[in-house]
């Protein structure tokens, strides 16, 4: 059974249609691995009567013969995303019981392609944080093990990480809003493509920066990030950010031959400090990259440096605006009152209670950066340095550059609880390779190239052209064969 949820997207749906094995005995697989993978805490609502009902319902359509790639495949889904009859909370206490009576368009257009919901993953309250310590259900566990700690599998798609690496899933969704897929895929050693912002649609999706959140897979190979990827994205005239453009086969894009494109390699983002491990691995992934025919050359993205401080301005400023409608009123938690209090009381009450402190510390964030008299100070201020991101990317990628290849984090994963009294910037710096890549609009995807000394997954991250996830993902699986990582976290849990 064990042996099933092992499969890649690819490789269960060509099992699938050879008639190998059934939906049912895949989601059987699956469901039998989550149960016996609670320590990682990474499923927090299970839902096998309905994985089961699709499923069934996956093989009569496989039998007629009219299947889509994604049909019968088992997924794990982000709390982020709205799933009709099921709790869908963001990890937050203050939605406690919120079950939504309708269906994120994503998780939607999966259901249409006949995949199989196992059931809802952990992850930062809100999608806010870098570490998956924010949860109201508790930290997930990294199933990459290497001492006594236990280690954090990244955030906020921390839950869909480590049950994709410890093959609880084939595949899983997660939302990045400043790195919350890549660098969570980077600790784990999986593929996690953030897509095009506007490729995929946010309805449905519980906001946190709308400008930035954008949805992608989480998976075990590049080839499954093109699968999946075509499965999730399409124009949504409900989100009126989503694109009305067509969304290609990106697995027939895998061409394997990547021959006369140029990659550039951002001078800046070789900072102070960087462990030698990395920037060793970076040294390595263009070599590999050039090996593979591309050139490589030198580029200058002026304004990196102030992306993480432009970044958390805009962030919280943004989800301070989204997470006002949490106010106890319509859905979801509501203090209890004492004699007297009144609806001012019952906010606060309710708001103190149901938000952890990573929320409330960014609501405050954002309240004070979009209140009068620092709205253009520091608000307006960022959005201007964001202008000025946005035009770097645009002119490197004017001047010939196809791709650009960097770190995905700036070190492996580090033990829970080790930064739990650092100053809160510490943990930010987490996305110092990844928050340009959102406050651009751009696709980026991580995929795992090499081990760090003590043998945890280190991943590179290559950012494309805007709208250009195709060709992102066969120089992506071109870097991944070159690096020809296989190494999986030994089954201790």
């Amino acid at each position: 059974m064990g042996e099933l949820s092992k499969l890649t997207l690819a490789g269960a749906r060509d099992s699938l249609r050879k008639g190998e094995t059934s939906a049912v005995a895949l989601t059987e697989a699956c469901l039998a691995e989550i149960e016996a993978a609670g320590r990682l805490n990474a499923f927090v609502h299970r839902t096998p009567e309905i994985a089961l009902d699709q499923a069934r319902a996956a093989d009569a359509r496989i039998a007629r013969g009219d299947a889509p790639a994604m049909c019968g495949l088992p997924l794990g889904i982000k709390d982020l995303f709205c799933t009709r009859g099921v709790a869908s909370q963001a990890a937050s206490h203050i939605l406690n019981g919120f079950r939504p009576e309708y269906e994120s368009t994503v998780t939607q257009n999966l259901w249409d392609a006949g995949a199989v919901m196992l059931g809802k993953l952990n992850m930062d309250e809100f999608a806010m944080g870098s570490s998956n310590e924010t949860s109201t259900y508790g930290n997930v566990v990294n199933p990459w093990k290497v001492d006594d700690r236990d280690l954090t599998p990244g955030g906020s798609s921390g839950g869909s990480a480590a049950a994709v690496a410890a093959d609880l899933c084939l595949a899983a969704t997660g939302t990045d809003t400043g790195g919350s897929i890549r660098q969570p895929a980077a600790f784990t050693g999986i593929v996690g493509i953030k897509p095009t912002y506007g490729r995929c649609s946010r309805w449905g999706i519980v906001a946190f920066a709308s400008s930035l959140d954008q949805a992608g897979p989480m998976t075990k190979t590049v080839q499954d990030a093109a699968i999946m990827l075509a499965a999730m994205a399409g124009h949504d005239p409900k989100d009126s950010t989503s694109a009305d453009i067509p969304v290609p086969d990106f697995e027939a894009m895998l061409t394997g031959d990547i021959r006369g494109k140029t990659i550039g390699i951002p001078r800046e983002y070789r900072m102070d400090g960087m462990p030698a491990e990395i920037e060793a691995l970076w040294t390595r992934g263009a070599e590999m990259l050039k090996d593979a025919g591309a050139k490589i050359v030198d580029i200058s993205l002026p304004h990196t440096k102030y992306a993480l401080p432009a970044y958390y301005v805009i962030a919280p400023a943004e989800a301070s605006s989204n997470l006002a409608r949490y106010d106890g009123v319509r859905y979801g938690h509501r203090a209890k009152l004492a004699q007297g209090d009144g609806i001012v009381q019952m906010y606060e009450k309710t708001r103190a209670e149901g938000f952890g402190k990573e929320v409330q510390r960014r609501v405050m964030i954002g309240t004070y950066v979009l209140s009068a008299g620092f709205y253009d100070a520091y608000y307006n201020r960022a959005r201007k340095v964001r202008a000025l991101i946005k035009r770097d990317f645009e002119t490197v990628f004017a001047e010939g550059v196809d791709a650009i290849l960097t770190p995905a984090t700036p070190s492996a994963a580090f033990g829970l609880g080790e930064m739990q009294d650092a100053d809160p910037v510490e943990m930010y710096l987490n996305d110092v390779f990844t928050v340009t890549v959102n406050l651009a609009g751009l696709p980026g995807i991580s995929v795992p190239a090499g081990l760090d000394s003590r043998g945890l997954p280190l991943g590179l991250q290559l950012i494309g052209r805007p709208w250009e996830e195709g060709d992102l993902l066969n120089t992506a699986q071109v870097l991944e064969r070159a690096a020809g990582f296989v190494s999986k976290p030994a089954k201790w849990w």
